[in-house]
């Protein structure tokens, strides 16, 4: 068997190096370890979380997964220091649907509850929280654990312009696949393994790990710019920059709006002016960090 498995690993050593051909391998999941003693290293977490539907305000969780890593200060991977995984039982049974997208059954989580305590104990020590759909599972973490309304947070998804480092979109197996591997999903914790190997991966056009490209972006400020009373029929002018409706039902205004880099702010001002409003405007602005950016909150 082992003579096998060398001649396996050989072989697709070999087709690796070839331009005709890629070889994906299965991902394995990192041993846990001991810290690192004698480097700058942080304290990182990936989050997942599968639930009941996806209004934050009434669907509910039915399993968390996170993986905690440290890392050191250009964003590579250092080791992985604790995993989490847990089920939880809702109020209602889980939908049939529910069911056949996330595999998680009733009986799986029958008689299961995810501790406060113990998400708050594996947390604390964490300096940022990474999802790769932030703005998703930040809303639903902070309405069940509060210790993540203080977390710095970062979206591996929106916060890496993964087009530009020559993958195919942003989806998770994309980017897997992109940087190598292939894996079975079942668990939410199985993503965020996944997550770690993407984030681990040297982006050849920035020269640095995933992570470190993430960290510096979510290191900085970005301008929520609220599109208040514009026009009903330049809506679609809107969507195409980019702008997202709010209904007001969450206690934000009604109105379009859109996230940019501090950079940036004076274009999309200048933007507003010119194909909206046609005249001087002076929009609505918040200030976002990575300690409220993607939360209920913003």
């Amino acid at each position: 068997m082992l003579e096998a498995e060398l001649t396996l690993a050989a072989m697709a050593e070999r087709l690796a190096k070839s331009a005709d051909y890629r070889v994906l391998r299965r991902l394995v999941h990192r041993e846990t370890s001991a810290p690192i003693t004698g480097q700058s290293t942080k304290i990182g977490i990936l989050l997942d979380v599968e639930t009941t539907g996806l209004d934050q305000r009434k669907d509910e969780i039915i399993e968390l997964g996170m993986v905690k890593f440290d890392y050191l200060p250009d964003g590579s991977i250092a080791g992985v220091r604790d995993v989490f995984a847990s089920f939880n039982e809702p109020s209602e049974p889980i939908r049939p649907d529910v069911i056949a997208l996330t595999g998680i059954t009733n009986e799986m989580v029958a008689g299961h509850q995810i501790y406060e305590a113990a998400v708050s104990s594996f947390a604390e020590d964490a300096v940022i929280v990474i999802a790769h759909n932030a703005g998703f599972d930040r809303k639903f973490a902070e309405r069940y654990w509060p210790i993540f309304q203080h977390k710095a947070w970062g979206c591996s998804a929106t916060e890496i312009e993964w087009r530009k480092h020559g993958f195919e979109g942003s989806r998770l197996g994309y980017l897997l696949n992109g940087a190598g591997f292939f894996h079975h999903a079942h668990r939410a914790v199985d993503d965020c393994h996944a997550l770690l190997e993407i984030l681990a991966f040297e982006l050849p056009t920035a020269g640095a790990p995933a992570l470190g490209v993430l960290l510096e972006q979510a290191r900085k400020k970005t301008m929520r710019v609220w599109a208040e009373q514009s026009p009903f029929e330049l809506k679609d002018a809107l969507k195409r920059r980019g702008y997202r409706w709010s209904d007001g039902s969450d206690g934000r205004p009604r109105s379009w709006y859109v996230d940019v880099d501090e950079s940036k702010l004076d274009d999309e001002i200048a933007f507003l002016k010119a194909e909206i409003y046609l005249g001087e405007v002076e929009p609505r602005l918040q200030v976002l960090t990575a300690f409220d950016r993607f939360s209920v909150r913003a």
